[in-house]
């Protein structure tokens, strides 16, 4: 089963820096020996040599390797600073044909860990390729960015400001993670983004020695992937896109299609539910679905003692749920949570659902490790696995994102807009509406992020891309697919796997065989071909 951190929404995005600076882009193809007239010389980047070891870290497999590349803090600069991203492989088994690079979403999942925990998944591609991934800029142990404890307490009030009907307290709180993440960050802040993480996979692509980059993208990882087919359209090889992301949509309608979607995939799962007589909401759906609602308002009213001295609110609730949602392997285990929950009173297995990864932006309780540990310091070396900021991932997100992110309303329109959008949410999802609409204030009063997502990630002249849509995916729906395939247009060929779960790739057999064929042997499914659903209970 795939880890269900590997694969985080997109439309869990929070805040970004509070110095984030306007991302640069320099051109679609970037030299690998001699730079044009005006950009500057990037060839000592691209013709690095890696050098591989064996991984630092507990319980890192033993034929997993380390390395690392070192790519400009600034493309615009490359001599103001440099910083080193981490990477991982497995290699070939057989003759390699080159590199395969994975991204596992997120934004801020990252790389390593994923790889290390879910390799297996992935040696069926070891026939052909060494298997290759990265933690980019601002994430893991590339220079992490962090929010520090301060950041962690301040969003956790944003849902109670929110409740009692004060967004202008809600937006100083956001301001407030803001100015923590800039105190905690370094300066790998106002460069973090998709468009210089896709800049530096393409020095990935020349260090590994690879005349063509060969991708593998989930989630976030397919924005990631769709950028760079934008910028070196020149350079793409075979792409599988997973669980593909919008490219258009603003914060605002990327919350509400992922309340949308959390919420058909709970239909699916209390559908699934009912027809067992251990369902601890009864054998009715109907009923089941307002049993749910119930149980989140009671516990938001009403919190239940959890361990170490934390309480289980309705929301955290939510957050559990959403995470189980993620997989249908794990519909059992949230079945059994909730029972326990229900008839006992006992939230552990609820929490420990929770801590599967991340459907929402959530940092830190109070209490837990200290985060806010420096960022690689001012020479941008690698952070050791030990040192990674608990609220990397997390404050990853929020930076990505909001540099990701051109819309800025203002504190006027947001106030004024308030009372509507919390409607529409809860119209949408009368479980997840309240749990995400805190995604509308994340970016407030930061500088614009780019426009060139936006804006220029449309017909691309690439090979043919695979793109993978799961009719059932609670974070990226199946439109987003079918929307992102026709901006990217003729290169875009659609598997549409009529499954549950976010992305296909490990929990469908057909999606992965297909996504396999493709990267190993070029072999591509017909354009809107399908995979059925796999079994049931």
């Amino acid at each position: 089963m795939l880890s269900t951190h590997r694969h985080c929404a997109v439309a869990g995005a929070v805040v970004a820096a509070a110095s984030t600076a306007a991302l640069t882009l320099l051109g679609a193809g970037l030299p690998s020996v001699a730079p044009a007239a005006d950009e500057p010389d990037l060839s000592r980047f691209y013709e690095q040599k890696i050098t591989w070891a064996a991984c630092k870290g507990d319980g890192m497999p033993k034929d997993l390797q380390c390395g690392k590349v070192t790519v400009p803090l600034d493309y615009a600069r490359p001599g103001a600073g440099t910083l080193d991203v981490a990477l991982a492989r497995y290699r070939a088994t057989g003759k390699s044909r080159g590199s395969v690079l994975l991204n596992f979403g997120g934004p801020g999942a990252a790389g390593i860990s994923a790889l290390a925990g879910d390799g297996k998944d992935f040696m069926g591609l070891t026939n052909g390729y060494d298997v290759v991934t990265f933690d980019p800029r601002g994430v893991g142990q590339s220079s992490p960015v962090s929010c520090g404890e301060g950041g962690a307490e301040a969003f956790a009030k944003l849902d109670a400001s929110l409740d009692d009907g004060e967004p202008q307290a809600a937006l100083k709180q956001v301001q407030k993670v803001a100015d923590e993440c800039a105190k905690h960050s370094g300066p790998v802040l106002p460069h973090i983004g998709t468009i210089n993480a896709s800049r530096d996979m393409d020095v990935i692509r020349g260090a590994l020695g690879d005349k063509k980059l060969n991708y593998l993208g989930f989630s976030y990882g397919t924005r990631l992937g769709a950028v760079y087919a934008a910028q070196f359209p020149e350079k793409v090889g075979r792409m599988a896109l997973d669980g593909v992301d919008t490219l258009t949509e603003s914060l605002a309608e990327q919350g509400l299609v992922s309340a949308e979607g959390q919420q058909a995939a709970l239909d699916s799962f209390i559908t699934w539910c009912v027809k067992d007589v251990a369902c601890p909401f009864g054998q009715d759906p109907r009923s089941a679905r307002q049993q749910v609602v119930q149980l989140v308002q009671s516990l938001d009213q009403d919190p239940v003692p959890a361990d170490f001295g934390q309480q289980l609110s309705g929301q955290d609730l939510v957050g559990a749920i959403g995470q189980a949602l993620y997989s249908k392997q794990l519909w059992p285990s949230l079945e059994g949570a909730l029972a326990n929950l229900v008839q006992n009173g006992d939230a552990s297995g609820v929490l420990r659902l929770s801590s599967g990864g991340t459907a929402r932006p959530e940092l830190p309780r109070t209490g837990d490790r200290p985060s806010g540990r420096p960022s690689g310091g001012p020479s941008g070396g690698l952070v050791d696995p030990g040192d990674v900021p608990v609220d990397n991932p997390p404050a990853a997100l929020m930076a990505i994102t909001c540099a990701d992110t051109p819309d800025r309303p203002t504190a006027e329109q947001i106030t004024q807009d308030m009372d509507k959008l919390r409607a529409a949410y809860e119209e949408a999802s009368p479980v997840f509406g309240r749990y995400r609409l805190t995604e509308v204030l994340i970016c407030y009063g930061r500088p614009k992020g780019t426009d060139f997502i936006r804006d220029e990630v449309r017909a691309v002249d690439t090979p043919k891309m695979l793109l993978v849509g799961t009719r059932g995916d609670p974070a990226t729906p199946y439109r987003w697919t079918m929307e992102t395939a026709k901006r990217l247009g003729g290169s875009a060929v659609v598997l549409d796997n009529k499954g549950e779960g976010h992305t296909g790739y490990g929990s469908s057999r057909c999606a992965s065989q297909k996504i396999d064929a493709f990267l190993l042997y070029g072999s591509l499914p017909p354009n809107g071909s399908s995979c059925g659903p796999e079994g049931d209970r």
